[in-house]
């Protein structure tokens, strides 16, 4: 219930602060009010290989947006993946290779399922900053598919992109960005699990990313 209380406080901050800045921006109406969008690399992902290949991620984001005016955006996220190894191995930490030995490989998966707040502004242009915070159920299962635990844990991101509108209307969008996420509070990961993410951090930095949606 706490992490409840805490989303929903920060939630209502967002909100309000969204409101605030857009009374003293005085900006003009939005042409779209809403937008829809997810990940663009979802679909290759989804349609290259095996759903249950050992290294699928089985990824599936959808966003839901409100434009309070044409600087401040909050929205609704909702999220489930599937983790085969931790999240915390850096590019430097050579994470390829990681994958292509599959030393750091959990014994089994993890998935992971929220419902989370975002909380987008535009800095200039089409440049904009984005934080997201996603509170996630995880449910652990061994390489049979036997669920052998539950956990839960916030997960956090930062974004830093660019929005780009085309087609009539300037319907369509694409958001090429970059961001970096960090998560707390999964302490209770069964030993196989737990030995691994102890071994690395509790952030990713620099992931790059192309989003892609719709306004309306």
């Amino acid at each position: 219930m706490k992490y409840l209380s805490f989303i929903l406080l920060l939630f209502c901050t967002l909100s309000a602060s969204a409101q605030i800045n857009s009374s003293a921006d005085k900006e003009t109406e939005v042409a779209h009010k809403y937008r829809v969008s997810m990940p663009y690399f979802i679909v290759p992902e989804a349609i290259s290989g095996p759903w249950d290949d050992r290294q699928s991620t089985q990824h599936i984001e959808f966003h839901i947006k409100r434009n309070l005016d044409n600087k401040n955006i909050i929205g609704l996220k909702l999220a489930s993946w599937r983790l085969f190894q931790p999240m915390g191995i850096l590019y430097w930490d050579g994470l390829l290779d990681k994958l292509e030995t599959e030393s750091e490989f959990y014994p089994g998966h993890v998935r992971e399922r929220g419902i989370g707040v975002s909380y987008q502004r535009m800095l200039w242009k089409g440049l904009f900053a984005t934080v997201e915070v996603l509170p996630q159920f995880q449910t652990y299962m061994d390489l049979d598919g036997n669920k052998i635990g539950n956990d839960f844990k916030i997960y956090n991101s930062y974004h830093l992109g660019y929005y780009i509108s085309f087609g009539k209307k300037k319907r369509f969008f694409i958001e090429p960005q970059v961001h970096c996420q960090h998560w707390m509070f999964d302490n209770n990961a069964p030993d196989g699990f737990r030995q691994l993410d102890d071994k690395w951090k509790n952030h990713f930095l620099f992931e790059p990313n192309i989003y892609v949606g719709i306004n309306f």
